[in-house]
């Protein structure tokens, strides 16, 4: 059994990663390999946020297209390796051809994570959310954490939030955009699994015979479907599918404001509202669709699904051309072929593709939040426009950016300097001798 290197809330670190999403582990699993210091801060009791909480897929490894070419590499392929070990893992296509997903079992996946960090050395303290940043000339220099102890205090030399929701870098003073200030916030979604399926009838129709059910049932009135283009898929238990099809709208309220995810009443909201949402999809399910006469819920996301809400302005911000163009840049540390996929206000879902094998490079400078020097953003709150964070917010994406985020906070604190005066081609050498992918001329070498 390995010794669980319990943190001392006095003691000094040199990174400490807030949030331990698919992101925030990688970052303190590659902070504390480079010989820092490191603290991973969660706030539920286990690690893997929306990997574990919410999904059981990810999506980002592969490109879509005639050539399904491996894009992520390095801890990454350690995630799936150690998944394999445990025989809960398969790679299936993505319903609306996005890609190879990897799907897996996410109570699994639970120890997979703790496993990574606690092999690094990397310290874990769990139920603890971060509540105040102090800066002192442009540098956060500790943390106000709650814990179920009280509020307590953790100092620092380096910061990298991974919350999702930017909040670090929002309580430091970091520039960030809200989402739905200048076009609709992406919607939420409640995620729900189901078992006793057979899962071979329900194979007897396509994915447009799905989508077209759903929309006469909706149609008909007999069923509250706000979404109409919905996917389920099986999962790694036999009878058990998994699914994505409600569709929860942040909103603008009484006052003119925009409501989305980091408004605690408009999340109140949204978690009822995705759970009524799921019960009325069930229902739909069992009456409409081969394989789910018998169904049975099983169990709801931990949380709703939030896929935007504070984005920061960092000293780069990819945009929807970078994207669509599959742009290259001299900084990038990691690679996206992912469609842009916006889940507006309606029925359905808007995709747009990059060209047919063609991959966006991801730049360091988009990890970078201004006006803090020693603080980096990863996961979907990096700094990018709305529709460009509707294609590189792909869990695979967040793990390169967190190997890259960690790499780069354990640099920073050995040679004493900040993300703007890291030398990035350095940088660069060390992610990919631990196996990160960063240009289009690699990809073929892993395919």
């Amino acid at each position: 059994m390995l010794p669980i290197p319990v943190p001392s809330l006095e003691e000094r670190f040199d990174v400490i990663v807030a949030g331990a999403g698919s992101s925030g582990v990688i970052a303190a699993v590659a902070a504390a390999r480079s010989g820092a210091r490191t603290l991973l801060i969660e706030r539920y009791g286990f690690l893997g946020g929306i990997s574990t909480g919410v999904l059981d897929t990810f999506y980002g490894f592969y490109t879509p297209g005639t050539l399904s070419m491996k894009v992520v590499g390095g801890i990454a392929d350690e995630v799936v390796d150690a998944l394999r070990t445990f025989g809960c893992c398969f790679e299936r296509p993505n319903t609306y051809g996005a890609g190879t997903g990897v799907t897996y079992n996410p109570e699994y996946l639970k120890v997979v994570w703790e496993r990574l960090v606690l092999n690094a050395g990397c310290r874990i303290l769990l139920h603890a959310w971060v509540q105040e940043a102090h800066v002192v000339n442009q540098k956060i220099e500790r943390l106000v954490i709650a814990t179920k102890a009280g509020l307590r205090t953790l100092e620092s030399r380096f910061f990298i939030d991974a919350t999702g929701d930017a909040d670090l870098c929002h309580l430091a003073g970091a520039p960030c955009e809200l989402a739905g200030q200048h076009e609709p916030a992406q919607s939420l979604t409640t995620t729900f699994k189901v078992a006793n399926v057979d899962v071979d009838a329900r194979r007897a129709i396509s994915k447009q015979e799905f989508h077209n059910r759903m929309a006469s049932a909706a149609e008909s009135g007999t069923f509250d479907l706000p979404r109409r283009d919905g996917s389920d898929h099986r999962t790694t238990i036999p009878g058990l599918m998994a699914t994505n099809l409600t569709r929860v709208q942040s909103f603008t309220g009484e006052q003119g404001q925009f409501r989305n995810a980091i408004d605690p009443v408009f999340l109140t909201q949204a978690e009822t509202e995705g759970r009524r949402q799921a019960v009325e999809y069930l229902r739909f399910l069992r009456a409409s669709i081969p394989g789910y006469a018998n169904a049975e819920l099983v169990s709801f996301g931990v949380q709703v699904g939030v896929r935007e809400s504070r984005r920061v302005l960092g000293e780069y911000r990819l945009t929807r051309e970078d994207v669509l163009t599959a742009r290259q840049f001299d900084d990038q540390i990691g690679l996206c072929g992912a469609p842009i996929e916006d889940h507006h206000s309606g029925r359905d879902t808007a995709w747009q593709y990059l060209p047919d094998g063609r991959c966006v490079g991801i730049p360091f400078r988009t990890l970078i939040p201004k006006q803090v020097d020693n603080l980096l953003v990863i996961g979907r709150c990096f700094s990018a426009t709305h529709d460009a964070h509707a294609a590189v917010r792909s869990m695979a994406q967040c793990m390169a950016m967190g190997q890259a985020a960690g790499t780069a906070a354990a640099l920073c604190c050995e040679r004493t300097q900040s993300p703007c005066e890291l030398d990035v081609a350095d940088l660069r050498v060390r992610l990919r001798s631990r196996g990160a992918v960063l240009s289009v001329e690699e990809i073929h070498g892993i395919s």
